[in-house]
């Protein structure tokens, strides 16, 4: 079969994509922080995507209409990246590795719902933990600040709120402001909504092996594709995964 380059040309390089691009950063950050890798599979159990994570059998986010379950067994395509929390510590206790423990986890997540500018049926996110004798919400405060200013080169303020999640007590919405001269135009001094956040109830920490009366952690889920659209200027989530190469090719 005849090359359609002519004799002499060399083939475009190639590049990431911009959620690959993200992911990349993300972990050079935390890793520079001293956090490792950790990672769970894409088609999880209940256990794992749910019981073990302290969301009850009759929590909404259950239901048919969040969940994709698979027909004829007990597995479910996660819906969060918090698996990867209870088998992070449940792999290093086996090994008789008690805390501290500093994770990161980038993956890919599903939810059964309607697709629109800022929703898609499945997404990535990055999940981080944190797990000691004395960690606190100021750990976290300072870690957050420490990755949002990396990435976006500039300075940033960080808002906790009270909110509610059944994997963390007290659970905290996280948002974030963006100042300095460095940051995106659009995004500057403005606060903006990005994340889930909270210590780790100490139910999650026990199903994992770890003892909530020693140790006690903080952590966290965000969404790398809106996470990818704030840093991009991305109008729309569907462009991620439409593999349309005009999108891309920008990257």
């Amino acid at each position: 079969m005849k090359s359609a380059l002519n004799e002499g040309q060399s083939a475009p390089a190639g590049h990431l994509h911009p959620v690959s691009q993200l992911i990349a950063q993300a972990n050079a950050i935390f890793y520079d922080l001293g956090f490792e890798f950790g990672e769970g599979p894409l088609l999880e159990t209940e256990w794992y995507n749910f019981d073990a994570l302290n969301v009850p059998a009759e929590h909404p986010a259950r239901d048919m209409q969040d969940t994709f379950y698979l027909k004829g067994t007990q597995g479910v395509l996660r819906t969060h990246t918090s698996n990867a929390q209870i088998r992070y510590m449940e792999g290093k206790i086996k090994e008789g590795v008690p805390p501290p423990y500093r994770m990161i986890c980038a993956g890919k997540v599903f939810r059964n719902e309607a697709t629109d500018m800022t929703h898609e049926a499945e997404f990535y996110q990055l999940e981080g933990l944190a797990v000691g004798e004395d960690i606190t919400l100021a750990h976290l405060k300072w870690t957050l600040t420490q990755f949002f200013e990396r990435l976006f080169k500039g300075s940033v303020e960080i808002e906790f709120r009270p909110s509610y999640f059944p994997f963390v007590e007290p659970g905290l919405e996280v948002s974030m402001r963006l100042t300095g001269d460095n940051t995106p135009e659009k995004l500057r001094n403005k606060w903006i909504e990005i994340m889930g956040a909270g210590m780790v109830h100490p139910n999650v920490l026990n199903n994992s092996g770890v003892d909530p009366q020693r140790f006690r952690g903080w952590a966290f889920g965000m969404g790398l594709d809106r996470l990818a659209m704030l840093k991009w200027g991305i109008d729309d989530v569907r462009l991620m995964h439409s593999g349309d190469l005009r999108f891309i090719h920008q990257f």
